[in-house]
């Protein structure tokens, strides 16, 4: 497994077709074996708008550089007033040279 770098900034928090705010992101990318890559970190926004989709299976974020990441959550929702969430990406991440070490 080879460390390839991080993605950080904001980008917009959608559930199927239907926007719902800005969140913060910071991922940490990984290259597995040739070709496949993983992807997780940790996203934020208001904590009563994680409470109501945290466990979703739909959800999007799509980046201010306009990557379109899936994200699905990873553990329990511990503390229901965190404004955080640990989550797993997929979807249009860059190519594994274009990470930011």
């Amino acid at each position: 497994m080879r460390y390839l770098g991080g993605l950080r900034g904001t980008g917009t928090l959608s559930c199927g077709d239907v926007t719902l705010a800005r969140a913060d992101y910071d991922f940490e990318g990984y290259l597995n074996k040739p070709g496949q890559m993983s992807c997780s970190g940790e996203i934020r926004v208001p904590p009563q708008l994680l409470n109501e989709v945290f466990g979703r299976r739909d959800l999007f974020l799509l980046t201010e550089d306009g990557r379109r990441l899936s994200l699905r959550f990873s553990g329990k929702r511990a503390d229901a007033t965190s404004d955080a969430a640990h989550v797993d990406v997929a979807g249009d991440l860059p190519a594994a040279t274009a990470w930011r070490h």
